[in-house]
């Protein structure tokens, strides 16, 4: 092999298989995917390992692609029931699988995923580190932290969360700017509580070189963590997270020495009115690093409908320039998804990323749209359920009130104006009461 990552190929000009596929995909030109991954502004997460894997771009000028959390916690640790999960999220579209497990034989789910999942898998090692050496947090050591990195990287994790950009320059300044929700990432406030009661600086940031090494070895690619993200709309667009923001677009400039393949974690939950100004801050500082967003919620006020949302936000963070959004579930705030869950959230986040592809006029994304509408027009039942995005609740909503004629809805009959204008242009009589 002549190259060390994608990034590093992209450079030399040599064109991957990843490359191929993902080009094909994107309908782009190979060359200029190239030139977009050179310049670190598409991603292709493929770790040397998962040799199962169906690669994909993440890019802003890409199609917006999905990402599915899920994994066992101390509440829920039936494996078998997180990878039905697994499966119906790859037959349902998601591009990636991030297993954030917290509890139970971790290694041996996560192995199991890059050995048979064909979607891009991530992992947060920080929350590994916990169940795995099962002591303290404050007994950590900074090379333990270090080596459940090496391990996942051994594992065949395609992308990792790591939370290095705070640091104790950020922590500070998070003590002395109160915020009403504090820290809500969970990797976010374990490495804060173990650089408090230790004294040392986050081992992430200290020793980011060594995890470049390791990323750079297995082509892993770095999802710079925002420990800081904000909780609620009150505390959105703070200092403490625009502090972590160029810190970590400090970071992606040192990982794109090493050719290390990066992308940004961004919010959280964060007012309409501020998510435009966010996505350009963060192209901006980051110059164009792929943005991968959790939302953003746009109120606090919706437990059980987060998944709608997180949509709205989603939409208006991807036409505005993020690449990647993270599902969020009808469960969020509320407990570990479900199977059922799992579906709605996903459906949320294929609706927002489609319309923001429309907005932002990527190739190929009204075509769909476009075959929709002419189906629709046609009052073509069949085709109309083979395009929506969810088929199963399309068939199963107009099954469950059948309309007198097979070629209307049970909503308008024969007042259907898109039959009516069929006929009528057609030189048809149109006699709605009397059919």
């Amino acid at each position: 092999m002549d190259y060390t990552t994608q990034m590093d190929a992209a450079r030399k000009g040599i064109v991957t298989k990843e490359m191929e596929t993902v080009a094909k995909k994107e309908q782009m030109d190979v060359r200029r995917l190239m030139e977009l991954m050179a310049q670190g502004q598409i991603i292709i997460p493929a770790n040397k390992r998962h040799t199962c894997l169906e690669p994909n771009g993440i890019g802003s000028m890409l199609k917006t692609k999905i990402n599915v959390n899920l994994g066992t916690s101390r509440d829920c640790v039936d494996l078998n029931k997180e990878l039905e999960k697994v499966k119906d999220a790859v037959d349902m579209g998601a591009e990636a699988i991030m297993d954030l497990s917290s509890f139970g034989d971790t290694r041996k789910f996560r192995r199991k995923l890059t050995a048979e999942c064909p979607a891009i898998i991530g992992t947060v090692p920080i929350y590994d580190a916990v169940v795995y050496y099962h002591k303290a947090l404050k007994e950590i050591t900074t090379e333990e932290w270090l080596d459940i990195v090496r391990m996942h990287a051994e594992d065949g994790v395609d992308f990792m969360t790591i939370h290095c950009g705070i640091n104790k320059n950020t922590a500070r300044r998070f003590k002395e700017n109160k915020r009403l929700t504090n820290i809500v990432s969970r990797g976010g406030s374990i490495i804060f509580a173990w650089m408090e009661m230790t004294g040392k600086e986050n081992p992430y940031y200290e020793h980011f070189d060594e995890i470049l090494d390791i990323c750079q070895e297995y082509d892993i690619t770095l999802s710079l963590g925002d420990a800081c993200r904000p909780g609620c709309i009150e505390d959105a667009s703070d200092i403490s997270q625009l502090e972590e923001l160029i810190t970590l677009a400090e970071l992606t400039k040192r990982a794109w020495e090493k050719n290390v393949q990066v992308m940004i974690e961004g919010p959280g939950h964060m007012p309409l009115n501020q998510i435009e100004a966010n996505m350009q801050i963060q192209k901006t500082l980051c110059k164009g690093a792929p943005f991968y967003v959790l939302g953003p919620l746009v109120t606090d006020v919706a437990p059980g409908y987060d998944h709608i949302t997180a949509a709205i936000g989603g939409a208006i963070a991807a036409a505005s320039g993020a690449s990647f959004l993270c599902y969020v579930t009808p469960a969020e705030h509320l407990r570990l998804p479900d199977v059922d869950d799992v579906k709605e959230g996903i459906i949320a986040s294929k609706i927002a990323a489609h319309a923001a592809d429309i907005a932002k006029g990527v190739k190929g994304a009204a075509d769909w749209d476009h075959a929709m509408s002419e189906a629709r027009k046609k009052l073509d039942w069949e085709t109309m359920f083979s395009l929506a995005i969810d088929p199963d609740k399309a068939r199963r909503y107009r099954a469950s009130a059948k309309p007198e004629k097979e070629d209307t809805c049970s909503m308008c009959g024969n007042f259907c104006a898109v039959k009516n204008m069929n006929r009528i242009l057609d030189g048809e009589i149109v006699s709605i009461f009397d059919e």
